[in-house]
């Protein structure tokens, strides 16, 4: 079954989200997912396999995300960047709430005239990362993993899918490291690890200012209470997934200052 025949569940899903994307992207979401089920035959990038699950389970899991990273980094109305879940989307230069001071030029992304930069840590198949990537084009996306054959699969999917701001990064996370250019303004995962483990293994990889998006199930209340003095919790967001009755959260995290 190609993912093609789900496209109308994945624009109801959008709509729910608040998301207004382009024909374009819809394609490319549908398209990625058929990647994913393509290569995971040889590379076992998910253990799901049935393609409505892969639909709600991973493409609208990761979209669910997509409203709050946007509002998080000061992005603009306009450019994917949807209301709360159950509110209506405000129009152009209507504020839609707290957000990052990284810019307000919609198509540089950042200050300065540079793009935001979002790492995905411990991405496999590329969520959320793939997904951020084709919703967000202003956010220049790198997915890092450890195994080869899944950094090898992201950049395929930038090959197949051209998106040029997409980049698969064969290392371990510790590797990567601000003070040698290769900082980043937001840093996320995805059901990866422990918020201690995250936070401490990825530490080096923020920019001055830049902050943790851990994308969990449940509200994380354990992880939560061993968090090192070093790392500030600053928001837990609860998400609603279309089609999925599980619960969802975003914890954002910074360095504590000190």
């Amino acid at each position: 079954m190609s993912a093609a025949n789900l496209k109308p569940a994945l624009e109801a899903g959008l709509r729910e989200l608040g998301l207004n994307l382009s024909e374009a992207q819809v394609d490319q979401l549908l398209a990625y997912q058929d990647l994913i089920a393509k290569w995971n035959k040889v590379y076992n990038l998910t253990a799901v396999r049935d393609p409505q699950e892969m639909l709600t389970h991973h493409l609208l899991d990761s979209l669910a995300a997509i409203p709050p990273l946007l509002r998080q980094i000061g992005a603009q109305p306009g450019f994917a960047a949807g209301p709360p879940q159950g509110e209506t989307a405000p129009g152009l230069g209507e504020d839609q709430g707290p957000s990052r001071s990284w810019g307000s030029d919609p198509q540089s992304g950042g200050a300065g005239g540079a793009p935001i930069r979002l790492l995905d840590v411990g991405s496999g198949g590329g969520l959320p990362g793939v997904v951020i990537a084709i919703t967000c084009p202003q956010i220049e996306v790198h997915c890092v993993d450890t195994v080869l054959k899944k950094a090898t699969f992201i950049q395929q999917v930038a090959a197949s899918l051209k998106l040029p701001n997409l980049r698969g990064i064969h290392a371990r996370v510790e590797s990567l490291k601000a003070e040698e250019g290769g900082g980043y303004d937001v840093v996320c995962s995805r059901a990866f690890a422990s918020l201690v483990d995250f936070t401490t293994w990825s530490r080096a990889a923020l920019k001055p200012g830049a902050v943790w998006m851990a994308m969990k199930g449940k509200h994380p209340v354990d992880e939560l209470a061993v968090l090192p003095a070093e790392v500030s919790v600053f928001h837990v967001e609860q998400l609603k997934v279309p089609g999925l009755e599980a619960e969802r959260c975003i914890v954002w995290l910074r360095p504590a200052v000190s």
